[in-house]
């Protein structure tokens, strides 16, 4: 099957070291969160994280995702806050708030550097992501999953090449994501799939359909 490219758009990057790389998290069912990057490049329609950037009066519209804030130090600093005392081991989630493998990651590799870190420190990790990019990191994914829990969730609400094209102009075609997630599986990394209930109509079967797509 031919994967068509979805649009794109220029994006500009911006370096910055950033205070901390954790995040406090309150009401989640986690308590906390990692985010390499500020802004992200896929600029998905129904994305949660607009309604925050406009109650902070940063762009959340069209300009949503043309600039991205890219931590320089972030690794450095989280090596930093896993050293303290105080650090108890908690998990901690990356991309709650951007995907840590959007576009820039290929350029940047902070995720796959604060992935080395959490294997150092075995500590518990869970990735929430659209980026097939994520293969790439296999080594440290299990290297980091014989220490420590880790759990990574791909993000896939539809199948249906219109409204990907129309709801999530910035990613990788969903069936790369798929493609992805068989190669994570069958490196023993514990992988899931989140899927809105939207995308119940496109699938009438029930999760045997599911199965059935996975394995394309």
């Amino acid at each position: 099957m031919e994967v068509v490219e979805p649009r794109r758009t220029e994006v500009g990057y911006v370096e910055a070291p950033c205070k901390s790389a954790l995040n406090p998290v309150k009401n989640m069912g986690f308590s906390w969160s990692l985010n390499p990057y500020t802004g992200c490049e896929h600029r998905c329609a129904f994305c949660y994280v607009r309604a925050f950037e406009l109650r902070a009066d940063r762009p959340f519209d069209d300009r949503y995702g043309r600039t991205v804030r890219v931590k320089t130090n972030v690794a450095a600093m989280l090596r930093l806050e896993l050293g303290r005392r105080s650090w108890r081991k908690e998990t901690v989630v990356i991309g709650a708030a951007t995907d840590p493998y959007q576009p820039a990651e290929g350029r940047y590799r902070l995720t796959r550097q604060c992935l080395e870190v959490l294997r150092d420190f075995s500590n518990p990790a869970a990735i929430i992501t659209r980026g097939p990019m994520i293969v790439r990191d296999t080594d440290v994914l299990t290297a980091l999953a014989r220490r420590a829990d880790l759990h990574v969730t791909f993000s896939i609400p539809t199948l249906d090449d219109d409204i990907w094209r129309r709801t999530e102009p910035g990613t990788a075609h969903p069936r790369q994501r798929l493609r992805a997630i068989e190669t994570l599986a069958g490196a023993g990394i514990e992988v899931g799939v989140g899927v809105a209930r939207s995308c119940n109509r496109h699938f009438p079967a029930g999760i045997e359909q599911w199965q059935e797509v996975v394995e394309l």
